[in-house]
């Protein structure tokens, strides 16, 4: 093939190249934001009372509303929170829990998992679907894909509940220590996390959640609508407050990617010719 054609035909599968890795970059689905507002704050919220037993550790808030009853603090302690028992700031966190909360609810499913044990998969991120109860017996991979913001929803009918022992870790996070930040669980009426759990990610029930004894969702939040949030020995919430999002890969990355071996055959052809 004479030089001049051999570029121009590199060109133009360069040229396809291009397009289709644009084509991929911008068709990616991404789930609309979850702000949760002044719930981000607290790492127990409950509609009715706060209960726990034992040493737990919260980091952040912890808090109820309407109601005002929260017990058990000490033996329980928080790190970098306070209490907010039927204030203004505990009555905010509710109404935008409750917001991100119909959200959630309200995603359209990218696979349906009713009536699957959680346990033993390996989930990359999407929207996924219980039409009741939702069961986690043994360890649940989340595989991020490298996307330091990638997003795992589970949208749950009725009940949540893990047996003893379970777990949740989220690899290929790219690089975000708070990849957990992304992981939420919408359930439709109550969480119960076995003893030993554990779980990661913000639970958001709408009647309570119980966190058995021994139970962690140390990078995550348990926040309870209506009903109450009852805790033994347990660690909950984040450590830190900020998350780490890297950028997503520039148009431009992509061009100049797709250039290089336009401009690898035309030098390579040049030093044949000289």
């Amino acid at each position: 093939m004479p030089y001049e054609r051999s570029v121009q035909y590199v060109r133009s599968q360069t040229a396809g190249i291009t397009l289709i890795l644009l084509a991929a970059a911008g068709s990616q689905v991404r789930a609309d934001p979850i702000t949760l507002g002044q719930a981000s704050s607290f790492g127990v919220l409950a509609g009715s009372t706060v209960t726990n037993t034992g040493p737990s550790v919260v980091h952040g808030n912890v808090g109820v509303s309407p109601g005002s009853a929260i017990t058990g603090f000490p033996p329980g302690t928080l790190v970098g929170g306070t209490m907010h028992s039927a204030d203004s700031v505990a009555l905010q966190a509710q109404t935008d829990l409750t917001t991100a909360y119909n959200v959630i609810a309200g995603e359209t499913p990218t696979q349906d998992l009713t009536g699957q044990d959680l346990g033993g998969l390996i989930l990359t991120p999407g929207v996924y679907h219980f039409a009741s109860s939702a069961q986690l017996s043994g360890a649940l991979t989340l595989n991020a894909l490298g996307d330091p913001n990638a997003r795992f929803d589970f949208q749950i009918g009725s009940t949540l509940t893990t047996a003893s022992l379970s777990s949740v870790t989220i690899i290929n996070n790219g690089g975000n220590s708070d990849s957990a930040d992304n992981l939420y669980w919408q359930v439709g009426s109550s969480a119960t996390l076995g003893t030993g759990t554990e779980f990661l990610g913000n639970i958001l029930a709408l009647v309570s959640i119980t966190l058995t004894t021994g139970a962690t969702d140390f990078e995550g939040r348990a926040l309870a609508r209506n009903g109450a949030v009852t805790m033994d020995s347990n660690t909950v919430g984040f450590n830190a407050v900020s998350s780490v999002n890297s950028p997503e890969p520039s148009t431009a990355a992509y061009v100049i990617f797709s250039g290089l071996p336009l401009a690898f055959l035309v030098q390579r052809r040049r030093g044949r010719r000289q």
